[in-house]
């Protein structure tokens, strides 16, 4: 495993609140699922992780193997910081959920601060939702926790044990922002990327997914990050992001 990560709730009064910051003063955020941005890729771009991801390994095999040993093995971590640290790092759709890189970025990440970072990362996790599902139907893994019941780091909803393992979205947005905000942030770029690795091994440790689901995961944010430089959008908002950061940045050395 690579180096190291129970998700503090999103105050009410952060969610759905206008955005203050001059780039993104025309910015409202979003509060879940009901009413999350959508994406750059619009359906007609076709792009899917299904047409270049390969399969998850065989029953049996020596990867195959391998995930189970490492699903068995990281049991052991429960009620120990990395534990807590996997649960906290299943947020992922609220604005405030990037906030988990803060540490690595030198500086709190606050999307009422920086707005149209947020909605770079909201738009891009949209986008992830929607390239991953044609795999994740099709490969229909079952996750670790529903092959060989264990305790994982959060509650085992009857959603997620019917959702597909492989690959892993959350190792896959992980990844997709910590490229992102390395290429923001280029003097953070060590760490960012670093904490976008442990952000992917947190469903490991979680018990919700197997290595190889995580390094697919990675592979699928790689890709769509690479996608998505090709979209008008996307490199707008990217600009927009990186002088709001920059501004941020500016205010809080002073």
């Amino acid at each position: 495993m690579r180096r190291a990560f129970l998700s503090a709730f999103i105050g009410l009064a952060l969610a759905g609140c206008a955005a203050t910051s001059d780039a993104g003063r025309d910015i409202t955020l979003w509060q879940g699922y009901a009413d999350h941005p959508k994406g750059y890729l619009a359906p007609a771009a076709g792009f899917e992780a299904l047409a270049f991801l390969p399969p998850p390994p065989q029953a049996g095999s020596l990867r195959a193997q391998n995930d189970v040993s490492v699903y068995r093995e990281t049991r052991a971590l429960e009620g120990y910081p990395r534990w807590a640290q996997a649960a906290a790092d299943a947020e992922i759709v609220t604005p405030a959920a990037p906030r988990v890189f803060s540490e690595a970025l030198g500086s709190p990440f606050d999307p009422q601060q920086t707005p149209a970072l947020a909605l770079l990362l909201g738009r891009l996790h949209a986008d992830l939702e929607a390239v991953q599902a044609s795999a994740k139907a099709t490969y229909a893994r079952s996750r670790p926790f529903v092959a060989e019941p264990a305790n994982i780091c959060i509650e085992a909803e009857p959603w997620l044990a019917q959702s597909g393992s492989y690959p892993s979205g959350h190792a896959a947005i992980g990844w997709a922002w910590a490229l992102v905000l390395a290429e923001l942030a280029p003097d953070r770029a060590e760490e960012i990327l670093a904490r976008g690795l442990a952000y992917g091994d947190s469903r490991v440790i979680c018990g919700v997914h197997y290595v190889s689901d995580v390094e697919a995961g990675r592979l699928v944010g790689a890709a769509l990050v690479a996608r998505l430089k090709a979209e008008p959008e996307f490199q707008r908002d990217f600009g927009r992001a990186r002088g709001e950061l920059t501004t941020s940045n500016a205010k809080s050395s002073q």
